[in-house]
């Protein structure tokens, strides 16, 4: 069973203000739920029977608690509230690898799907502007599909973190270098800008090297803009193949 006072609590989790206010952030679906449990605290989980019986205690749903507790419009079995993670104290250098910097992204789909991209290219740290999306959006949340458990997340000043960073710093442009064509590092940043302004002015006069995503497409009429979560992949998929040693 879950009260109606449970389920406002959930609901409210929906906002930022609140999610930091309880401490708490919300995860859904079977996966998402399994995955987070060995990253995160939870502070409660709600399920129906048929996730219980599989999977241990919780408190029981009705299917029909779980539609109106819900923030998904198609409910999935289990909704668990977990604790916020506390703040990383170090923030990646060089020697952590390939890590990626995300500048202003704004939409929580391109955010989730940008941290499952970096969960499978074995990249462990994702580094934040102020105004980048939420990564404990419940929307964001979900878009990750449980790679929000491998994957550490930090919030800083980003320009004022450029101008420490020990390595190369590389960001995507219209006007960069091919990526195909380039020499690329094992180690380095690597910058992504906002869905619609791209790179703030700030954050690129930190970037040493400028890399450009080519177009194949030979007609004018042709697509004009990546969406960022793909130019991540592409980008991220060409620094490893550069780099990609076969394990036997």
């Amino acid at each position: 069973m879950i009260t109606r006072k449970e389920i406002q609590l959930i609901k409210r989790l929906a906002e930022k203000k609140q999610r930091r206010k309880e401490g708490l952030f919300v995860a859904e679906g079977p996966k998402v739920v399994a995955d987070l449990m060995g990253a995160f605290r939870p502070a409660a989980i709600y399920a129906t029977s048929e996730w219980t019986a599989q999977n241990g205690a919780a408190n029981i749903l009705t299917e029909e608690e779980l539609r109106r507790a819900s923030l998904l419009q198609h409910p999935q079995q289990v909704i668990a509230l977990f604790h916020l993670p506390s703040p990383i104290d170090r923030l990646p250098t060089a020697a952590d690898g390939l890590t990626i910097a995300l500048d202003g992204v704004q939409d929580p789909g391109n955010m989730g799907t940008i941290i499952r991209i970096a969960d499978w290219f074995g990249i462990d740290h994702i580094v934040c502007s102020q105004d980048t999306a939420d990564a404990y959006n419940p929307k964001v949340v979900q878009a990750t599909m449980g790679s929000l458990a491998r994957v550490s997340i930090s919030y800083t000043d980003l320009p004022e973190y450029l101008g420490k960073y020990d390595g190369d710093i590389y960001g995507t442009f219209l006007d960069g270098d091919d990526i195909y064509a380039t020499e690329l590092g094992q180690n380095g940043l690597v910058v992504m800008g906002n869905e619609g302004n791209g790179i703030s002015a700030a954050t690129a006069s930190h970037i040493g090297r400028k890399l450009l995503i080519p177009n194949f497409h030979t007609s004018s009429d042709g697509a004009d803009s990546l969406n960022v979560a793909i130019a991540t992949a592409i980008a991220c998929s060409e620094f490893k193949r550069r780099n990609y040693v076969k394990k036997t």
